[in-house]
């Protein structure tokens, strides 16, 4: 994410066409799916954590209701903060702009609804197999339809601000390939919340390695299987769009990511993961609050280089301090909410010690 957005932004025209750029920017195709992959998982874990708590299906449908309204907020406060900072400079529209926390909290709506409707009265596996069911055939449906929606279906009688949750038009009279509409994009957090489900049955518990190196192997597979579906001579659609809306990138892209969760694991069980401190757990243990900060220093009015002015020596030199004033940022803030969880634990012991005390 740091490295797209660094090069992106930074490099001069002459760099930012060369090869080097076009294989960062292709780098750059993986942070936005694995932020709502990683959102599919975290829903299924937590949801399967108020279930063991004793929580009914509604108030746990309530609990992500609202955990998902409060991000698409945050996301549409991000915009306020943008446009404010860049007052006369942008346009009012990019207050309406369709993000990846707009579509992420979105997402986590969707996945809501898909596990309260899900026959509430079952539990254990059977309920956890049928919402990894009922989320892969909604994934599907997403992935299969988003060419159409782009192109021959598209719901051009709705307002572009509500149109383009679904086709990125913005107000621009085309789908734009740098939005993240619902289609295709609300896939990935469908397919990580019915990987997740998978990932808690009592099967995969019992032996995890296996899981997950299985998952690896389902990936690689899905990568050929895209591959070869893309090279076949008939296409099923009427515009046939690699890169943003077909069926054959989203299982590229998905099959990537499952052998990036496969060494994540490796990394996490085996690897750096367990030497003492990571800076990836780190980061990603304060993941919304670097994207927040880093884009103001990037994009924003108080980017720390002037935009498409660096050679490829000078965006990577902004690019490693970026990188690491995000990772002091974020052992700041952890630091920070474990001092505040040690007071409120000193205040809660102090009060039940005055309470037990009086006669």
């Amino acid at each position: 994410m740091f490295q797209t957005h660094c090069y992106d932004a930074w490099l001069s025209r002459s760099p930012e066409n060369s090869r080097f750029a076009m294989w960062s920017q292709l780098g750059g195709t993986f942070p936005a799916p694995l932020f709502l992959f990683l959102a599919g998982v975290a829903f299924a874990l937590s949801s399967d954590r108020w279930r063991d708590q004793g929580y009914a299906a509604g108030e746990i449908a309530k609990r992500t209701l609202i955990r998902g309204a409060q991000l698409l907020a945050l996301a549409l406060l991000f915009r306020a903060q943008e446009f404010a900072l860049s007052f006369r400079y942008a346009h009012w529209t990019d207050l309406l702009r369709v993000d990846i926390l707009n579509t992420i909290g979105l997402s986590i709506l969707v996945m809501a609804g898909v596990c309260w409707l899900t026959a509430p009265q079952l539990g254990g596996d059977k309920l956890r197999l049928r919402v990894a069911a009922n989320s892969g055939v909604l994934a599907s449906a997403i992935v299969l339809v988003t060419p159409l929606l782009w192109t021959r279906w598209r719901p051009s009688f709705l307002p572009w601000p509500i149109e383009s949750y679904i086709d990125g038009v913005h107000n621009l009279g085309q789908p734009q390939a740098w939005l993240f509409p619902l289609f295709p994009w609300a896939a990935f957090a469908l397919t990580g919340l019915a990987l997740g489900c998978l990932w808690m049955t009592n099967s995969a518990r019992r032996s995890p390695s296996v899981c997950f190196f299985l998952c690896g192997a389902a990936g690689l597979l899905l990568v050929s299987a895209g591959k070869y579906f893309d090279s076949r001579p008939i296409q099923l659609y009427p515009v046939y769009d690699f890169w943003h809306t077909s069926p054959n990138f989203f299982l590229i892209r998905l099959g990537l990511l499952l052998v990036l969760v496969n060494l994540a694991y490796a990394w996490c069980r085996w690897g750096f993961g367990q030497w003492g401190f990571s800076p990836l757990i780190q980061l990603g243990n304060t993941s919304l609050l670097v994207y927040w900060v880093h884009i103001e220093l990037v994009y924003g009015r108080f980017t720390i280089l002037p935009r498409h002015s660096q050679t490829i020596r000078g965006a990577s030199i902004g690019l490693l301090s970026i990188t690491l004033a995000m990772l002091a940022l974020s052992v700041a803030r952890t630091k920070w909410k474990e001092r505040d969880y040690t007071s409120l634990a000193r205040i809660t012991h102090n009060s039940r010690a005055a309470g037990s005390a009086q006669p």
